[in-house]
This record gives C-alpha cells, structure tokens and sequence, in this order.
C-alpha cells in the first residue's frame, strides 16, 4: 500500500486541525483561530425539536432539497433580507452547511480540467473542493485593499473557465464588497455565459452603517448565480449543519444528483432547529452581532498597537482581520511561535493562497469582553517581541 496515490494528495490539508494540535500542546492558549461565535442558538431552535420528536417518520429520509417548512421560511428570508426573489428560474436546496453547498456548485457545473477563479486571499476550503473535483484553480488578485478588480477577472477567463467565486463579506480579510464591484463582476459572467457563486455566510455581519449586497438580488440574475448561505454563523449552528443554497433551476437536477449521493437529505432534525431559529426574535441577531461589534472595536484598539510592524486593512465585515506583518519569518513558523511562546493562535495566511509574505488572519467571532483584552494583549506582546528579535 505504499504505492497508493489518490486525487487527494493534490489538496492541501486543513489548517484548522493543525493549529488546533498546536492550540493542545500549549495549555492555556486563547485562539484567534476558528470561525466560530460565542453565542448558543436562539431558544427557539431548540423548543421546536418536540414536533420532530413527536412525528414518527422524521425517521425517515425526507426530500433531497429540504423539508417544505424550511424551504418556506428561507424564502420569506430570502424575500425581506436578501431581497431575491424565488421565481421560475430559480430555487432552494438545503445542505448541510455552506460548504457542502459549494462542493455541490462544483461537481454540477464542472467536468474535470475546468478552471474556477478565486480571488485571493481565498477561502482555503474553497480551494480545496475544487482542487478535490479535478478542476484548476486560477488565481486572481485582489487590491491593495482586499477589493475585486474586475477587468483582472474578465482578463482571467478562458474557454475552461465554468466560473467566478466571491466572498462577502469576506473570509478571510473581513472586507465587504461594494455593490459597484459586486454588480460589475455580475456582469461580466452574464457576458461571458459563466456562472457568478456568491458565497454569503457572513452576510449578518457587518458594522459601521455597511450593508450586505447579494448578487442574485440584481435583476436578471437568476440564471447564472449561485448564492451560498449558512446558519453556522449568524445563528450559532456550527456543528447542526444547516446551509442552503439559491440555484438556478436548470441545475437543480444535477445538484440533486451530487446530494442523493453523498447525503440523501440534510439531518432533519437540524432542519426543524433551522425552522426554529428563523423564527427568532430580531433582537437575537441584534444583540448578538452588536456584542461582537463591541469586541471588534477592542480589537482594533489593540492592532492600533501594531502600526509600523504591520498593515492593517479596514474591514467592515465577517469578524475578521488580515494582517500582512513586515517580517520574513514564515507565516506557519509565526503562528508556532506566538502559540508556544505567547500562547495565542492566530491562522497563517498562505492556507489562504497567500505565499508572498507573511499575513495572519485574526478571527474575532468567538471571544467575549474579557478573553478579547487578554487575547489581543497576547498578540500584540508576542508581535512585538517576536520581530524585535
């Protein structure tokens, strides 16, 4: 077996469970690290699972795309905070999480040796599912500010080229797309017959008075874009996963194809949870996302700190920060150092696909009024100390 060669040895491997070995070798160590809130889903997630229990053929498989009563409230979602409209061109389908709805996009859009363009610095998971369904990666970069330069992206189409992936608000810088771009990228995968994926998990979070754009919301855009949504985040629903998906209609076969196979259904008693936690109160997301609002602002008085060691791009979105750290030190050899020394896990910025200097992604979304004081004194102590070596 030693000869065994697989498609998998192409992918990179996560990061996260390589930090997270770090993280455990270093007790006491706070993480900047994972993508994930502090706060626990809305009660009401939790009072609708009695009816699930209730019913006994939830035990049952149900409906590839997702039970009725989630399509329903997803749409009057869609409706009111998107404002995209679910017509004859284009529809729902429940996975579980936004990733499995991504991975979805690719194998339904793609044959092996297409070319989807990211934008760097990209997702890593992203990559990786395309990497993982035989397709090519092309790279695509972004400005100094971590904004979409769309006539690069026109400039990177091909005959292969299936489609143009973007993230707003953005994993991993945190920035939000300005309409402008957003429209104009829009545009240019209508003219050229490509397809626009629009993954929006972090569409809830934004702050200082900027709000989310969803492409699919632009008139004519049904048949060529792809949204992506989660719960993971906005409503604390990390391991229950629930995403979904807007599609257009002419590719709902073959995502059905691509979900029967690997899932059949999305877990059902999830979907009642999700059912539930659409049924929140306002004031859950409200008080909530201006809790982590509250932490941001301490952490940008913290990264303040770090001026002249580091360029800290404004983001108005996700709870991230990118930071490009003027060093030489390889981004991975950092992280080792601030979490064995400093005990602060921060996620190296060449899983990102950023390979020219080192950057660290700064993730926010977990950390409250206190451990945010201690965390970010950490990083910037251990920045410092580092660099001055």
């Amino acid at each position: 077996m030693n000869q065994f060669i697989s498609r998998m040895q192409a992918v990179q491997s996560p990061i996260i469970p390589v930090v997270g070995e770090l993280i455990q070798s270093s007790p006491g160590t706070i993480s900047l690290g994972q993508g994930v809130v502090s706060y626990n889903p809305p009660p009401e997630a939790i009072e609708l699972l009695p009816q699930f229990l209730s019913e006994p053929t939830n035990n049952l498989y149900k409906a590839v795309e997702g039970i009725p009563p989630l399509l329903a409230a997803l749409t009057k979602k869609l409706v009111e905070f998107n404002h995209i409209a679910l017509n004859t061109d284009n529809c729902i389908v429940v996975t579980a999480g936004s990733n499995m709805a991504f991975m979805n996009a690719i194998l339904a859009i793609t044959s092996p040796g297409d070319e989807i363009i990211l934008n760097t610095p990209y997702y890593f998971n992203h990559e990786m599912a395309i990497t993982m369904a035989g397709c090519r990666v092309v790279l695509v970069e972004t400005d100094e500010n971590y904004q979409l330069q769309p006539e690069a992206i026109a400039q990177a189409i091909t005959p292969k080229t299936k489609a143009v992936v973007t993230i707003s608000p953005n994993n991993p810088t945190g920035v939000v797309y300005s309409e402008n771009l957003l429209r104009q990228v829009n545009e240019i995968c209508r003219d050229r017959q490509i397809y626009h994926i629009s993954d929006e998990a972090y569409e809830y979070f934004t702050y200082d008075g900027v709000k989310h754009v969803s492409p699919a919301s632009f008139v004519g855009s049904s048949e060529y874009t792809i949204s992506l949504f989660s719960l993971s985040k906005a409503y604390g629903f990390a391991s229950w996963r629930i995403g979904y998906m807007v599609i257009p209609k002419h590719l709902l076969v073959a995502i059905k194809k691509v979900q029967d196979t690997i899932l059949i259904c999305p877990p059902v008693i999830s979907q009642y949870a999700a059912c539930g936690a659409l049924q929140a109160k306002p004031e859950y997301l409200q008080e909530n996302i201006g809790a982590i609002a509250q932490v941001r602002q301490i952490v940008l008085e913290y990264l303040q700190q770090l001026q002249g060691l580091c360029t800290i791009t404004p983001a108005n979105g996700a709870f991230y920060f990118f930071l490009k750290v003027h060093t030489h030190i390889d981004a991975f050899e950092l992280v080792k150092r601030l979490i064995q020394s400093h005990q602060i896990a921060v996620i190296p910025g060449t899983t990102f696909g950023m390979e020219k200097g080192c950057y660290l992604r700064v993730a926010y979304g977990a950390l409250q009024k206190d451990t945010v004081q201690v965390g970010m004194a950490r990083l910037v102590t251990g920045l410092k100390t580092i660099l001055s070596d």
